[in-house]
């Protein structure tokens, strides 16, 4: 008792506490989400391009793709507006889509809203390539952080102002792997 972790403990073992979202209760807010977002593009005539938010929102991505019930895509950006802590950094969009997006249905898909500012600048620059709709999905919303106005048309949880990490979510790189969200300790 009291020794601390090692980086060859499970990453659980690193956190302190109970989950605060725990693997099954995303698992099913997922699957939840996949359903109204394969209703809302039930009636589309090709394949909706879900535009993935690097590093961050692949898990969540990967979940919500195989909860689908319509065909989709797959396309990424990759930004930052982190760096290896806490507190917010420049943006930086290092890699845009590749694929054409002029009339297509686009979903962009972020694994957690904070300032708005990254969703923001990336959903700017879709808007510029011409597609039919843009939406956004995203696993968390933590509305306290927000700078810029942003409307979120699939939420997974509104989360308090905490630092989370897990399914997905990461400190300087670390904890991706973790289940379930958990905050920072």
């Amino acid at each position: 008792m009291g020794e601390a972790p090692t980086a060859t403990e499970p990453a659980a073992k690193r956190t302190t506490g109970r989950a605060l979202i725990s693997a099954e209760r995303i698992a099913k807010r997922v699957q939840d989400m996949g359903r109204e977002i394969s209703e809302v593009y039930a009636d589309i005539d090709t394949p909706l391009v879900l535009v993935v938010i690097l590093k961050g929102a692949t898990v969540f991505a990967a979940d919500l793709l195989r909860s689908l019930s319509i065909p989709a895509e797959l396309e990424f950006v990759s930004a930052a507006s982190y760096g290896s802590g806490t507190a917010p950094g420049k943006l930086r969009l290092a890699h845009m889509v590749e694929g054409p997006l002029v009339g297509r249905h686009v979903l962009l898909i972020e694994d957690i809203i904070d300032s708005g500012r990254t969703v923001s600048a990336i959903a700017k620059r879709l808007r510029k390539l011409r597609p039919a709709s843009l939406r956004l999905a995203a696993l968390l919303d933590r509305p306290a952080r927000r700078e810029v106005e942003t409307s979120i048309d699939f939420t997974g949880f509104v989360i308090p102002d905490r630092f989370v990490i897990g399914y997905g979510l990461d400190y300087a790189g670390l904890y991706r792997e973790l289940p379930g969200i958990y905050t920072l300790t």
